[in-house]
C-alpha cells in the first residue's frame, strides 16, 4: 500500500501550507484510517474484491473488512452484490473536497494557461503524496490532442519529472529515508530503478533548480519540471511539461520551456 512506513507528518510536509503537527496518540481513531486505507486498496488490478481479499490488501482480518465494506456500502461510497464489493463514483466527493477547498489550483490556474499559449503545450502543477505524484491543475493547450496527465492522476514519484524535482528540495538525510522504502518499479527499459542513481539524481536536480526526465514511465515521452518555491523556500509543488520524445530533444525542453516555467514559478512564490 502506498504511504506505509512514513508518519503522516513527514508524508504531508511537502505539500501542505502548514508546518507538521503533532498529534496525541489518544486523539486518533485508528477504525477511521482503516476505512481509509479499504477505500484505498482497490486500483486498476483490484477492481472488485471479497472480504477476504480486502482484508488482505488492507492488512486487517476478514471479519474487519467485511464490516467496512458494508458500512461503506451503507454509506454510498460502495456497492456489492453479496459476495464482491466495488467503488461507486461517491467516492470522487473525497478528492473533490480537496480541489474546492484547496488554495493552490486555484492560484496556478492562471500562470500555467499563460505558459501554456506561450509554448503550445499542456503544463501540469501537481504535489508530492508520500511515494506518489498527485497531479491537481492542468492547463488547456491550444492543440487538439494535448499531452498530460489529467487532474487527480496519480504516478510513481521516481519515473516522473515532477517526482524528482520536488525531492531534490529535500535535505539527504530526507532523501535516503524516503528511497530506503520506496519501491522502485520498472516501466521502460529507461527507468531508473536504482536507488543510489535516483538520490543522485535528485542532487543534480538540486543544483540545476530543475529537472528533465527522458522515456521513464513512457518511452514516448520526455518531461521538464521546476519546484514551486514559497518565499520561505520551501517546496509547495511542482510545474511540469510533458512532450513527444521524437519531436523534442531535452536540449530544446531546456531551451524553449525551462524559462517560461522559471518565471511562472517565480511569479508563483510571494503567492504559495
Amino acid at each position: 500500500m502506498p504511504n506505509a512506513g512514513f508518519p503522516v507528518s513527514f508524508l504531508f510536509t511537502a505539500m501542505d501550507d502548514t508546518p507538521p503537527f503533532e498529534i496525541d496518540r489518544k486523539d486518533v481513531i485508528d477504525g477511521l484510517g482503516k476505512g481509509l486505507r479499504v477505500i484505498e486498496a482497490f486500483d486498476d488490478d483490484h477492481v472488485r474484491m471479497t472480504a477476504s481479499e480486502m482484508g488482505v490488501r488492507a492488512g486487517i482480518t476478514r471479519t474487519a473488512a467485511r464490516r467496512y465494506l458494508l458500512s461503506l456500502v451503507h454509506f454510498g461510497f460502495m456497492a456489492t452484490d453479496g459476495k464482491y464489493f466495488w467503488l461507486t463514483p461517491r467516492v470522487l466527493r473525497l478528492g473533490q473536497s480537496y480541489l474546492n477547498a484547496s488554495r493552490l489550483p486555484r492560484l496556478v490556474q492562471p500562470f500555467i494557461q499563460r505558459v501554456s499559449m506561450q509554448c503550445g503545450e499542456t503544463v501540469n502543477v501537481s504535489v508530492l503524496d508520500g511515494h506518489e505524484v498527485i497531479y491537481v491543475a492542468r492547463s488547456n493547450s491550444p492543440r487538439l490532442v494535448s499531452i498530460g496527465h489529467h487532474v487527480g492522476a496519480r504516478a510513481p514519484a521516481h519515473v516522473v519529472t515532477p517526482g524528482t524535482a520536488m525531492l531534490s528540495t529535500w535535505s539527504d538525510e530526507a532523501l535516503k529515508a524516503w528511497a530506503a522504502v520506496h519501491e522502485f518499479s520498472s516501466y521502460t527499459g529507461q527507468t531508473v530503478t536504482d536507488p543510489q542513481r535516483f538520490l543522485e539524481n535528485c542532487r543534480t536536480a538540486r543544483a540545476l533548480g530543475y529537472w528533465i526526465t527522458e522515456r521513464q514511465l513512457d518511452m514516448n515521452l520526455v518531461g521538464i519540471a521546476v519546484p514551486l518555491l514559497n518565499r520561505k523556500g520551501e517546496c509547495k509543488a511542482a510545474m511540469s511539461c510533458t512532450v513527444q520524445a521524437v519531436t523534442h530533444t531535452t536540449e530544446d525542453l531546456a531551451v524553449r520551456l525551462l524559462p517560461l516555467l522559471r518565471e511562472a514559478a517565480l511569479g508563483l512564490a510571494p503567492l504559495i
